[in-house]
């Protein structure tokens, strides 16, 4: 799946696309975890920090707590 690449900030769950710059492509592993994450935090068995720490030690990828606060509050 492609999205349009949007400002300079790559989303979580995404990267530039090898094949054309402008648009983004979905990394499975990371939505995954994001998912997995969301719903410990709305069972609230994790802090934000937590649930932080525990997608950078699972992807590889940081997200803040801030970050990740944004993204539960959009959906």
């Amino acid at each position: 799946m492609f999205r349009r690449k949007l400002s300079s900030t790559i989303p979580f769950g995404y990267k530039i696309s090898d094949k054309d710059t402008a648009f983004l492509e979905e990394v499975p592993e990371q939505l995954e975890a994001l998912e997995d994450i969301k719903e410990l935090l709305r069972m609230k068995a994790l802090s934000l920090r937590e649930g932080s720490m525990w997608l950078e030690h699972r992807t590889g990828r940081s997200l803040s707590h801030a970050g990740l606060k944004k993204m539960m509050d959009n959906e």
